[in-house]
This record gives C-alpha cells, structure tokens and sequence, in this order.
C-alpha cells in the first residue's frame, strides 16, 4: 500500500507555461531544505515539485520496515494523483535511488535524470539494519555527529558551522521510525541489474571526498545506464547541495537544459 507524502510546488508562477516538472527527490534524513540553494535557479526553469519520502517531514509514517519498491511506488501515486505522465528528477542519496527505481521500473515516465551523491547499491546491509536498530531505542539524535561527518567535508565543518547545525537539525526532527524504515530499505536495495533499462538522460554526479556515496558507485551507475554521463565535483561530501549549491546547479541546470 502506498504512503500519502507531503509535496511543495515552486515555479509555477516563475517558470513559462509549459515549462517541464522537475521532481526533487531527498536523502535520508532531510528535508526538501536540503536542495533550498538551488531552489531559486531551478523555479526560473521548471514547475519543481518538491516530494517528502515516506516517514519524513510531513509524509505519512507508517510502521518500517519500508522497501524501495514502495518508495518508489509512492512517487509514482503522486504523479498518477497530479496526473504528469512525463517529468524530469533530480534526487540525492535516497531520493536519487528512488529515482534510478523510477526510471528503470516506469522508464516512460522519466524524461531526464540527476542523480547526485547516490549509489545502486551500498552494502554491508548489516550496518543499516543496526543503524535502524540505533535509531528505534535512542533516536535520530544519536547519530547526529556521526550524519555530520558524511554529509560534509571537515574543511566545510571548520567554515560553516551554523549550516551545519540547520542541516542536522532536518535530522533529528525526522520522525525516528520513518528514518529507520528507509534505512530498511537501504539495506533491501540493489538497483544494479535494472540500470540499462533506464532510457532517461542521465547526469550522474558524485562529490569527490563522500564517504557515503563515493565516486567509485558514481562510476557504476554511469557505466551501466545506456549513455549516461559522470561529473566529480571537488570539495563535496554527501550533501553536495548544501557544501557546492553553485556546481551542483550549473551541472543539473546544463544537463536539464540540453537540447530544449
């Protein structure tokens, strides 16, 4: 059973008419806070349709484990419900799994595909399930500083503190069981075989210095989607959306533009 999830609209007043949807997808652990940076060149551009994965901020919570089939088939309940045959998407982390899902499993329903700072499949399934596990007895308070380390270089530690502390504060207001359902399905997921299926045009982004997401998954990703191309981005670690707002949005704009 699909999960009703929370959904914001951008652009629409901004963007021309016929302007295509791009759909936000998040990671884990975030808000469509996470993509606010570029939030103002992309609703010059688009019709952006920001989406909350299940279990976080405003989504319904239903009881974990999740998988990403269901994920997946929650965002599709939402273009089915706004009745948008074709979009554009553009998810980091989760949200860019949810959209390698989408465009493997409905391959007609993505026209173009940024995937930032993800992975097809990110094992030992063992250390999410404990991460859950964590997460259900203490809360996603306790891993906060640990999120920290992941999610940004230590450089961007030292020089921006105050983003920092907003960007973890997406964390621990995210609902605990919606957190570890989705690391559940983390832990479920391996998008490898579906990928030469996806007929989108595909940018795959990977931040050089992520720990979580590193190039090395970037590089299978792109090998495997017919004609997808790869782009590293130096000094970017996780939430290369928050640490590199201004690269991460020359690259997703260049690509979401090409040949329009």
């Amino acid at each position: 059973m699909t999960a009703r999830l929370a959904t914001t609209w951008y652009g629409v007043d901004e963007a021309p008419v016929d302007a295509p949807v791009l759909v936000l997808g998040n990671s884990v652990g975030t808000t469509q806070g996470m993509w606010t940076p570029l939030i103002p060149a992309l609703a010059g551009r688009f019709r952006v349709l920001a989406v909350e994965t299940r279990g976080h901020d405003g989504s319904e919570v239903p009881p974990g484990p999740y998988s990403l089939d269901e994920l997946g088939a929650d965002f599709l309940a939402v273009l089915d419900e706004l009745r948008l045959e074709s979009v554009y998407f553009a998810g980091l982390s989760l949200g860019g799994m949810i959209g390698m899902w989408l465009a493997s499993t409905a391959p007609e329903r993505i026209e173009r595909l940024a995937l930032v700072c993800t992975s097809a499949y990110m094992p030992p399934a063992t250390g999410w399930i404990e991460r859950a596990e964590t997460v259900r007895a203490r809360g996603t308070g306790a891993i906060a500083e640990a999120a920290a380390g992941r999610w940004f270089t230590a450089g961007f530690r030292e020089r921006e503190p105050d983003a920092v502390k907003a960007a973890l504060m997406m964390l621990v207001s995210t609902p605990d069981e919606g957190y570890a359902g989705c690391c559940e399905a983390i832990a479920g997921m391996d998008l490898r075989a579906g990928l030469r299926r996806v007929t989108a045009d595909t940018l795959v982004i990977a931040g050089a210095d992520d720990p979580s997401a590193p190039p090395s998954h970037a590089e299978v990703i792109a090998s495997e989607i017919p004609g997808a191309r790869l782009q590293i981005v130096p000094d970017a670690a996780h939430l290369a959306t928050l640490e590199q707002p201004e690269a991460i949005e020359a690259l997703i704009v260049a690509h979401l533009e090409g040949s329009r």
